[in-house]
């Protein structure tokens, strides 16, 4: 097996009360958001997610893709995808630039997880994991001039695990790899597929308990917009009222946020600015998007434009704002099981591309980050535009952006949805509003 011994999660602790201690009852996922939180949230009317049957549903799902793909298995190394099949983190942001982290499934859902060297007790809550093992990191900084070596002792083990668990000529998907890896795999006799479709299109469904998740969390994030809105005031920089978001999202559980999108004023038009160190003056708009992960590692991604101080809106902001809310919720009643992505593309709702300057898309999918799929605009159809329909279970963001090409300020709004037998179910319902 390369040199590597196979050890069980709990064969890989070494058998000291602390690390015991650190794969159970101490452990942050074990500990989870809190009792506080969940009362908050169990009085709200909320269920709470049963995160066991929520990690068993993701495993289930992600055999079951490989065996509707053919595939023997799957190599994963970004962390979203390892967080989905074993419910798993370590350091998420570095590990997205330090391969360090990665995980196998295999078609019977067989879940094995490398981890950073000596942090194997991490997967210690999650009785998904079937097998932990130290991983060995080939990226340059961990490896330096040794980093081919590495490399090889990585694939060299991997070899052995698709030998052990998919026999000879595997198929195997591959999210990203190194290199050497792929060499070797291919020495090895594999045929490797493309990873990151598959675990796409298992992501895609959502379960029972990840929406609940995703309601929680979204719960979360509508607490912290709240805060943030009551204490945005003329005189604040976009970096303070931006970090006030942060601060919330931490708070109540959540994770990170994707973007630093906050914008206001004249910074508003064009869109994609991220937060600056402009002081907000008393009757600027203020937009942007949240790109928050938050409680049980749901992403909710909300857009909202306000006008911060004690001025009213302006005849222009609320033009603005008026036809981008329509066109969210317009386009939102396209959200129905069995609708093609082409009808997405060309049947929903926009102002005049000549007078306004628009986002980038007008739909794309949510679960643990931004997902497949992305519904792009009519003009790009030919170069962008893919098909495909969307199925009950999916979960996709409705949004817009309009900023006038004449100049002036812009208005960015989005919420999330639910696709369901019975139509669009809004998973967001912070008021639509210029002034709360």
């Amino acid at each position: 097996m390369g040199g590597r011994i196979r050890r069980s999660v709990q064969e890989a602790l070494d058998g000291t009360p602390e690390v015991a201690r650190a794969a159970g009852d101490l452990h942050h996922l074990a500990i989870g958001p809190g009792a506080a939180l969940e009362a908050e949230w169990i009085a709200a009317g909320l269920d709470l997610p049963n995160l066991p049957a929520m990690r068993q549903y993701r495993v289930d799902r992600t055999a079951e893709t490989l065996k509707a793909f053919g595939y023997d298995g799957v190599l994963v190394m970004d962390p979203m995808n390892i967080r989905y099949v074993s419910d798993t983190t370590n350091m998420q942001l570095w590990v997205m630039h330090n391969g360090a982290r990665y995980a196998f499934v295999s078609a019977e859902g067989y879940v094995i997880v490398w981890d950073y060297e000596g942090c194997e007790f991490l997967s210690g809550h999650s009785h998904v994991v079937n097998e932990v093992r130290p991983a060995i990191g080939a990226t340059y900084f961990l490896a330096g001039s040794r980093h081919e070596e590495q490399a090889r002792r990585m694939a060299a083990e991997m070899v052995d695990v698709v030998a052990e668990h998919c026999g000879p000529n595997a198929r195997i998907g591959i999210d990203q790899c190194h290199y050497v890896g792929y060499k070797e795999f291919e020495r090895a006799g594999w045929t490797i597929e493309n990873g990151t479709e598959l675990m796409e299109q298992a992501r895609k469904i959502k379960g029972p308990d990840e929406i609940k998740a995703m309601r929680c969390s979204a719960h979360a994030c509508q607490a912290a917009m709240y805060d943030m809105h009551q204490q945005m005031q003329p005189g604040m920089t976009e970096r303070q009222i931006w970090a006030m978001l942060h601060a919330g999202n931490i708070a109540r559980a959540g994770e990170w946020i994707e973007t630093q999108i906050l914008a206001s004023g004249p910074r508003t038009n064009p869109w994609f600015q991220e937060a600056s160190s402009r002081i907000v003056e008393n009757g600027d708009i203020v937009a942007y998007d949240t790109d928050l992960v938050g409680a049980y590692g749901m992403m909710i991604d909300i857009s909202r434009t306000w006008v911060c101080g004690d001025k009213a809106p302006t005849a222009h902001q609320r033009q603005l704002f008026d036809m981008a809310d329509e066109m969210v919720k317009t386009n939102t009643e396209l959200l129905t099981p069995g609708r093609s992505f082409r009808e997405l593309t060309f049947d929903s709702v926009m102002p005049a591309r000549e007078q306004y300057r628009h986002y980038s898309v007008k739909f794309h999918g949510v679960g643990q980050c931004d997902e497949y799929p992305d519904i792009y605009h009519p003009w790009a159809w030919d170069e962008w535009g893919f098909d495909d329909e969307l199925e009950v279970g999916m979960v996709l963001t409705s949004e817009s952006y309009i900023g006038s090409r004449d100049g002036g300020e812009g208005v960015k709004l989005e919420d999330q949805y639910l696709v369901t037998e019975a139509g669009p179910e809004l998973l967001t319902d912070f008021p639509v509003s210029l002034s709360l």
